[in-house]
């Protein structure tokens, strides 16, 4: 069901665990769609896995995966060895890591025969479109990353008539480190593993 919605908001949260990494994300409501909430690190925790997942009252869940012994010391799942689940269905994910510009190195998704681009427009800012095709204008959403602190907060701006499934995967990218869509992102995203991975191997 394609649906114009209101902008809407999601605020930061966060809370300590008895045992392992504290869980945070993101939490807020779309008058369209309902509650809707980012968690992260989502599932039971598993050496050498990393997993946000997204969930809400009116769209499909989605779980985004990185595995590798990379995520030991990451904050945030990252675009390399990862794996994008919609529900049951797993989405097909490619980008050219080599491209110089934020068009050229967006990530490209194949979700139910729809096809998605995800396209940094800045460190803290993404847009994520539906292409269009024969019989769908397709949408575009901007999400906005904002504030410091406690005060951090996303705002989701829609253009056209969007689908559930569309919005779970703006959302779900709010938890997900985008760094290498850029391309200084991307240098600086690789000299934190190295300097991460020296510092857990001489600890």
């Amino acid at each position: 069901m394609h649906t114009t919605i209101s902008p809407f908001t999601l605020a930061r949260w966060k809370e300590k665990q008895s045992h392992g990494r504290p869980k945070s994300g993101w939490q807020g409501t779309s008058p369209e769609f309902g509650d809707i909430r980012v968690v992260l690190p989502a599932g039971r925790d598993m050496p050498n896995t990393l997993v946000t997942e997204v969930r809400g009252g009116l769209i499909p869940p989605a779980a985004f995966e990185a595995r590798g012994v990379h995520t030991e010391v990451l904050s945030l799942p990252t675009l390399n060895r990862s794996t994008l689940r919609v529900g049951d269905a797993l989405v097909r994910m490619e980008r050219n890591r080599w491209a110089p510009g934020h068009r050229g190195r967006s990530l490209r998704m194949t979700y139910l025969g729809d096809s998605y681009r995800l396209m940094a427009v800045g460190r803290r800012a993404y847009e994520l479109s539906r292409q269009c095709d024969s019989e769908d204008p397709g949408a575009v959403i901007a999400v906005r990353q904002s504030g410091r602190g406690k005060g951090r907060k996303v705002t989701v701006r829609a253009t056209g008539r969007v689908l559930p499934a569309d919005v779970t995967l703006a959302v779900l990218f709010a938890g997900v480190d985008r760094s290498v869509l850029t391309r200084r992102g991307a240098v600086r995203a690789g000299m934190s593993r190295i300097f991460n991975l020296w510092a857990e191997y001489k600890s």
